[in-house]
């Protein structure tokens, strides 16, 4: 049976300019399964907000803190993000705000 123990969480709150919410829901919709290939990978949960105001939250579990962090060095972090870091660029480039913002918060699993 595989260990599902879960002894890091990592959460990416991402605010969304309101034009560009369906794209971003897209993209997690349509996403790369990229992270699914990392070693110390467990799950991951994208949380939309039930009242349309608010953060998206993407909840990823690890074995550690330090399989997450190659995780963010990876080239499947940046397969996983091309298209979203895109968005981004494309709109910095015509001189527009971005679409989204994205703050990391990392935590260590105290109980269960």
């Amino acid at each position: 049976m595989e260990n599902t123990e879960h002894n890091f969480v990592a959460i990416n709150y991402i605010d969304c300019e309101e034009s560009y919410k369906p794209r971003f829901e897209e993209l997690f919709g349509s996403r790369a399964h990229a992270i699914d290939r990392m070693p110390g990978f467990k799950n991951v949960r994208v949380l939309k907000p039930t009242n349309n105001s608010g953060s998206y939250l993407i909840v990823s579990f690890w074995e550690s803190e330090e399989h997450f962090k190659n995780w963010t060095g990876s080239a499947e972090f940046l397969e996983g993000h091309k298209r979203g870091f895109a968005d981004v660029a494309k709109a910095k480039e015509s001189g527009e705000k971005s679409p989204m913002k994205s703050t990391f918060r990392t935590y260590d699993v105290i109980a269960r």
